[in-house]
């Protein structure tokens, strides 16, 4: 492909060389630089690729991206854009084809629920026979094969690669969890969006590697519904509101009354299910899920607004679909051989957590025991806040480590311990998260109910000199042979 076809519809501000030079190749790491390569130099807040072009010209590169003015031997071409993450996107959507034009996709954003959403919507497609692609923090999955991922919403040259896969194998319809940080640095740029959902909005990604402010956070979310031809919002927030009016496209709204589009009644929620009557634009439903808590309600709403919204796809691909969805690390079951039990969940905000307790006291028979910790480098002000819902929601609390990254562990512990304190709440401190696990299940009783949170699908946990492998799911069975229990 010529670079000229490659950048014909950006806003370039400087030409230096040939624009017929061919291109069979995008990066944006010198180091994947060859001959061929368009380089896309991006300013990073730790790392300048513009710094690495005579890196790329020894590997052969002739044609670069640049957004800041670079002096280049003769026979270099190089094009001055303001924005290169925008650059890398629209090139990369152009040299793939615009492959998410040739698909239904739907993209999911808010705080919370967006993984399990995505796991609905997939559920309730493949109940209609579609061949579904899947982006998010789990995992990227093209039909029933699983891909690596390292973040929730892929670098644009990656995700547009992925999307060109997923033509390739017939993929009809893609889901995919878009972050807010995915959308300020231009990661979706280009995707064509047939529907955008929005979930929920609270404290959470504000930080000095994330967004500065709430505010930030917000407006960076609000950009996915500039970019959809549809929008399905939660209108039972302020937020859902507020990203209803600035919306430009028509809105579908869900909530659990007759004031939203979509809504549910007659809920019922038992031991390991839930069920309620949907009520839509397209027709009323008896649903029946094994996901638990009102927030699956809500994710569940979402999840068959968006599809019901695809050609083709009727209330009862809805119905089959929810009751076969399952989440890895969402209110996961571990087996104890014992009467007590233990449940992984990835809550890790003073909301998520909130309502991962309160779901779980609904049909507890015995304690509710919270284990959990914060992450380092991130929201500070979180920290108190899940220790004083903890406090005030679990029978017994036990303050451990998440992923510390560069802070010191027992720190983070203490500004937990700061929020429990204001609470009647019994807890204890105990900084190995292994160790913690194993107090909480040589200590349990009949009829507990333990909630590992915070790692969910993880399988590792970061400290400042090293990456651990550390799954919640090995680890109690691990300590459930130790301990002489299975």
């Amino acid at each position: 492909m010529k670079l000229r076809e490659l950048v014909m519809n950006l806003n370039i501000k400087a030409i230096n060389g040939n624009l017929d030079v061919e291109v069979d190749s995008i990066a944006y790491d010198s180091r994947k630089t060859k001959q061929g390569s368009l380089f896309v130099c991006i300013e990073g807040t730790v790392v300048d690729g513009h710094k690495y072009i005579n890196d790329a010209i020894e590997n052969g590169t002739k044609a670069f991206l640049v957004q800041k003015h670079v002096v280049v031997p003769e026979g270099i071409t190089t094009i001055e854009i303001d924005d290169t993450r925008f650059g890398l996107a629209a090139v990369s959507d152009a040299f793939f084809g615009h492959p998410s034009s040739k698909f239904n996709l739907i993209g999911i954003t808010g705080t919370k629920g967006k993984t399990t959403t995505t796991y609905m919507v997939k559920a309730i497609m493949e109940a209609a026979g579609r061949n579904m692609g899947l982006v998010g923090t789990l995992a990227n999955l093209i039909g029933s094969e699983v891909l690596y991922t390292s973040r929730t919403t892929p670098e644009s040259y990656d995700l547009q690669s992925l999307f060109s896969d997923m033509v390739e194998k017939k993929v009809d319809s893609t889901v995919m969890e878009v972050s807010s940080q995915g959308l300020e640095l231009h990661r979706v740029a280009k995707c064509d969006f047939d529907i955008g959902v929005f979930t929920n909005f609270s404290r959470d990604h504000i930080g000095p590697k994330e967004h500065a402010t709430l505010e930030e956070y917000f407006n960076a979310k609000a950009k996915l519904f500039k970019m959809c031809r549809k929008a399905v919002i939660n209108i039972d927030s302020e937020h859902g509101r507020k990203m209803a009016e600035l919306a430009k496209c028509k809105v579908f709204t869900y909530g659990l009354s007759d004031k939203a589009d979509i809504w549910a009644s007659d809920i019922v929620k038992k031991t390991g299910h839930t069920y309620f009557t949907l009520n839509s634009p397209w027709g009323s439903i008896d649903i029946e899920t094994d996901l638990q808590g009102e927030f699956n309600i809500y994710n569940a709403l979402a999840a068959i607004g968006s599809c019901c919204l695809i050609p083709g796809i009727t209330l009862e691909h809805v119905r089959l679909g929810l009751t076969k969805v399952t989440v890895p690390g969402r209110m996961e079951s571990v087996k104890t051989g014992g009467n007590y039990s233990v449940l992984i969940d990835y809550a890790h905000t003073p909301d998520s957590l909130e309502q991962v307790l309160k779901t779980v006291k609904e049909f507890a028979h015995g304690r509710v025991v919270s284990l959990f910790g914060c992450g380092g480098d991130r929201d500070k002000g979180k920290r108190p806040a899940m220790g004083e819902i903890s406090g005030n929601i679990a029978d017994f609390t036990i303050i451990t480590s998440d992923n510390p990254r560069t802070e010191n562990p027992e720190q983070i512990i203490e500004d937990i311990e700061a929020g429990i304190k204001n609470t009647n709440g019994k807890y204890i401190k105990i900084t190995d998260r292994r160790q913690a696990i194993k107090f909480a299940l040589e200590n349990a009783v009949d009829g507990d109910i333990i909630i590992l949170a915070g790692k969910g699908h993880e399988t590792y946990q970061q400290f400042a000199e090293k990456t651990i492998h550390f799954d919640e799911r090995e680890v109690v069975n691990e300590l459930l042979i130790e301990l002489g229990r299975r």
